[in-house]
Parts: C-alpha cells; structure tokens; sequence
C-alpha cells in the first residue's frame, strides 16, 4: 500500500508525498502555491477530503483546500484567521480553532458547507495577555498549539510567551472561555504539549525541557512531576541558546507497541549528523514522589537541520515523517526495538517542511 502525506512549509507552498513501505520510497506526488508560510496542517471534522492550513503572516489567513485521491489539493475557500501568523490550527465539530501566534489571539472560525468552506466572523475570540523573562521571545503571549483533552471537553493552548498552558471550555452559550491554565518556571516557552493516562507532557522551547504534570480534571489543579532536558549533553554557553526543542508526540499504545513512549524533536544541532530525536519512557502509571520521574530511554540522530514538526502514521503508528526547515529536506523513520529507537527508511530533498499530515 502507498501512503499519502500532505506536507506543510516556510515556503508559499503545500506539497504531497507518496510513501511506499514496500519498496521503501519517498516521492513528490505535487506541489500546490497557497501563500506565505502554511506552516500548519488540520482536516475537516467530517468531510477528510478538506483540510485546512494557515497562513503565517500579519493579516493572518485560513485557507480551505480539496484533496483529491491521489493527495492532490485545489484552494476552496480563505477567511481572515483573526490575528496574525496563525502557526495553529484545530478543526473541532463546527469550528476551526485557531492560534494566532504574533496577535496573542485564540479565535474560532465556524465551519461552512459552502465556499469558502468557514465564515468570516468568529464565534468566539480570546485576547491573551502575558510575557516572560526572555524578552526577544516573550514580550506578549504567543499562543503555538491548540489541542483537544482525548477524553474531555477541554481545550488546551499553550501560550510560549506567558510560561502558561490555557485550559478552554466551550460554554453553553457556544463561547469558548479561559477556565485555568498550568503554569511554568519563568521562560521555559511551553510551545506543544502531550497527554498518556493522566499525566500532561510539555515541551519547553526555550530551556529544551519536557516537563510532567499530574492532571486530574477542572477543577482541580495540576501537580508538577519531573522536569528533564530534551538532550542528553547540552552545549554550554552561547551555543545552547539557539537549539530549542520543538515537538512532542505519545502514540497511544497498540498491538505492535504496547509499550508508550514519548518523542521530542529538537532543533538547531551543530553535529554533523543533524538534530537530534529524543526517546522518553513516560512517567509509571500511578507513581508519586521520586518514582513520578520521566525515563530517558534513547536519543536518534535525524541528518535533519532544524527539525520543526514530525507525526506518526500508518498502521499501529509504525512510521514516523520528519521534516528539516534548514536542511535534509523529508524522511521517514520505522518504530524499532517495539519503539525505543527509530531506523530511517526513506528520504526526499524538499525545501522548508513544517508540519505533516497523513491522509
């Protein structure tokens, strides 16, 4: 079977890929130009054969597109995304929810059946309000995620510039409001966040740290875990500035991995071998006091330069596409080890990948 993957990018385009396990092969199927910077990739709710992206820029823009069987996209529809450089997206039941990084505005943007496929006018809008220590990147609240609780009705946003992750309800009334939010140590930059049992993992950028809390249900509070730095030598001095943690992914456990592990990229490596992929055990089910601790199981070179976004696809989560917005262009690693390690399998050159979406 070959695999279509829609890729997201700091470039003006979107591209598809055809990803045969069989032979293994990696292949550009087509490019599409949408505008500047989609850097973020989320399917209709229903109707998967929509998907939409945003367009990072300051007068922000969300633009539908139609794929067709092959992964091939057309533009179908673009709304204002209510903010500007919205580097996150989430279509959830009747709306999009959107991250406007640079604005500090959380905005939803209700669904349409017809062109342009979302309406104009917001249902709801949060303006977020914050700043940390690090004044080159946190002057003001940068929302950099919005995602849904697996089990809740509970939306979470975490806001890099304001040492905070926002938890969001949805009102009676169809509003989306600020409930409580977990806070950090002063400057980590919170940019994207996990779940596995009760347990919310975090990836902090700007210290390259993923942290563990306990986190029961609003409203009660959550409690901090562990904190551990998402590489095993971190550069000392100037060095250690620029390399900043990116994402992080828990594939919920399965037949072929049913051992969970958590994946955290990171970015900007000197190594001639590219940026690193880190593999944690995450903390045991019911632990407290020192046995709440996250385990560090393994760390894999990627030959990526500035590994932004990777996912998991195919069945059980076997494989794992990577992207480096710097260099190394596209690959794609198999789960080995029953996950705790990663061996590459294929690769294309593509220019600034971003974000993914197996279709």
């Amino acid at each position: 079977m070959v695999y279509r993957i829609l890729v997201a990018s700091y470039t003006d385009e979107i591209y598809t890929l055809a990803f045969d396990p069989e032979a293994p092969s990696l292949k550009l199927v087509s490019t599409i130009t949408v505008g500047h910077h989609p850097s973020w990739l989320t399917p209709h709710p229903e109707d998967k054969s929509i998907v939409y992206t945003g367009l990072e820029q300051s007068d922000g823009r969300i633009v539908a597109l139609r794929l067709d069987g092959e992964g091939r996209a057309t533009v179908i529809g673009e709304v204002p995304s209510g903010g500007g450089d919205p580097c996150a997206l989430l279509a959830l039941e009747s709306e999009v929810l959107v991250g406007n990084y640079s604005s500090g505005r959380f905005v939803a943007v209700p669904l349409s059946a017809e062109h342009p496929h979302a309406l104009g006018t917001p249902s709801s809008v949060i303006q977020f309000n914050g700043s940390g220590p690090n004044k080159d990147r946190q002057e003001a609240s940068h929302p950099h995620q919005v995602i849904q609780h697996p089990t809740r009705d509970e939306v979470l946003v975490p806001d890099l510039g304001a040492d905070k992750t926002r938890r969001l309800v949805k009102e009676a009334d169809g509003k989306w409001v600020e409930k409580d939010a977990v806070t950090y140590k002063a400057g980590s930059g919170p940019r994207h966040v996990a779940f596995h049992d009760d347990v919310l993992y975090t990836v902090l950028e700007l210290t390259s740290e993923v942290s563990a809390h306990r986190f029961p249900p609003l409203p009660s509070q959550p409690t901090l875990l562990d904190t551990v730095p998402t590489m095993r030598n971190v550069p000392i001095g100037p060095a250690s500035a620029g390399m900043l943690a990116a994402e992080i992914l828990i594939p919920p456990p399965n037949a072929s991995f049913p051992q969970p592990y958590i994946y955290v990229s990171n970015r900007n490596d000197p190594s001639p071998d590219g940026d690193t992929i880190a593999i944690f055990a995450p903390v045991p089910a019911g632990a407290s006091g020192d046995d709440a601790k996250i385990g560090v199981v393994a760390e894999v070179r990627s030959h990526l330069r500035h590994l932004r976004g990777m996912e998991f696809g195919g069945p059980d989560a076997r494989w794992l596409v990577a992207g480096g917005v710097h260099g190394g262009g596209v690959r794609i690693f198999e789960r080995v080890e029953g996950g705790k390690s990663l061996k590459e399998i294929a690769a294309i050159e593509l220019t600034a990948p971003t974000g993914f979406l197996w279709l």
